[in-house]
């Protein structure tokens, strides 16, 4: 038994959910450096695109999400609001105004590596679209994100494994998609050399700080899908019987666990939905990837399974976790991520 896929009725719920939450200013967690008393702005001055949805990397991921539905199902009922705010919002002068922000001498670490990965994400979206405008437009931005990585990951001597925001899987993962549809030959070889250099020589992953207590993907599971999409097809499964040599087992029993979540209104603890989203997405690729009849393939699918059904009645409910639970559902749900 394979894990649910997409369907049309929770694509119309999950992008209904967005259109109520990208265009909403307040409350918002803003993350802006101050030099000097001008730069003292609300999020909209900021960010003309990316204002709402409580934060920045939030709102780009559910610009995202809405993309990749609209693609996705193309005649369904939130189709016409999508394009409508696609066409007042990705427009030249308003991604210029977002280019600028990254000009800022303060901003060269904003949002790295979980902000720049959603972009490129979008980017590549975008790029899949019959009508080209939106890619075309948000083209420079996204020019701007890449040199981002290509600048950052040359330096960056040691991964991050944590469970939030500055994994630096994650932005590997999301990133390498960019590189596929621009082909992009030399950034494609920076990520891959750069798994490697970070994660090859990975091997029996014990995954015991798993979960922590504001954790959103896990650290363990997001290596691997990393490495998944990094590596070429007949070099994954010995780095993946490597890393998790006792996955049949259901080994390290920590990963096939979803978490508990005791207080969704606790923007930090709500997190662990997430987790659970995004464990049941890392599940369902890895267990994909896997040959058919490989037992391993069977409890991937199962944690998949498992995950989805504790994180998926929880995507509405309290704004801290309705600002973006639905990017990891669709995520967990839709196979061509």
């Amino acid at each position: 038994m394979t894990t649910p896929r997409l369907t049309p009725e929770q694509a119309q719920h999950f992008a209904r959910i967005a259109l109520g939450h990208v265009g909403r200013e307040y409350p918002n967690n803003v993350d802006h450096a101050l030099a000097e008393p001008a730069d003292a702005r609300t999020p909209s001055q900021l960010h003309p695109i990316f204002y709402g949805s409580y934060d920045w990397h939030s709102c780009v991921h559910s610009y995202w999400m809405l993309a990749r539905l609209l693609r996705r199902f193309p005649d369904f009922a939130a189709a016409s609001d999508i394009r409508t705010l696609f066409d007042m919002q990705f427009v030249p002068e308003k991604v210029a105004a977002e280019r600028a922000y990254f000009a800022r001498p303060t901003a060269r670490g904003f949002k790295r590596p979980y902000g720049w990965a959603w972009l490129l994400k979008l980017a590549t979206e975008l790029a899949l679209h019959p009508d080209d405008r939106w890619s075309r437009n948000l083209g420079p931005l996204a020019d701007i994100i890449a040199q981002r990585f290509r600048d950052f990951l040359p330096l960056a001597h040691y991964p991050v494994r944590v469970g939030t925001h500055f994994n630096t899987a994650f932005g590997l993962r999301m990133a390498a998609d960019y590189a596929g549809i621009t082909r992009d030959e030399a950034l494609a070889t920076l990520l891959r050399e750069t798994g490697l250099r970070w994660y090859g020589d990975d091997s029996d992953c014990p995954a015991w700080g798993e979960p922590s207590g504001d954790d959103f993907q896990s650290s363990a599971l997001i290596e691997a899908e990393c490495m998944r999409r990094l590596l070429p097809p007949d070099a994954f499964p010995p780095w993946f019987d490597r890393f998790l040599p006792r996955l049949v087992e259901k080994q390290p029993a920590t990963l096939f666990k979803p978490a508990t979540v005791t207080d969704r209104t606790d923007g930090k603890i709500a997190h662990l939905d997430g987790l659970n989203l995004s464990r049941a997405w890392c599940w369902r690729s890895l267990g994909d990837a896997l040959p058919a009849g490989d037992p391993r393939r069977v409890a991937a699918h199962e944690a998949a399974r498992e995950h989805l059904a504790a994180g998926l009645p929880h995507i509405t409910g309290h704004y801290m976790g309705e600002h973006w639970l639905a990017s990891f559902a669709v995520l967990a749900l839709d196979d061509e991520n």
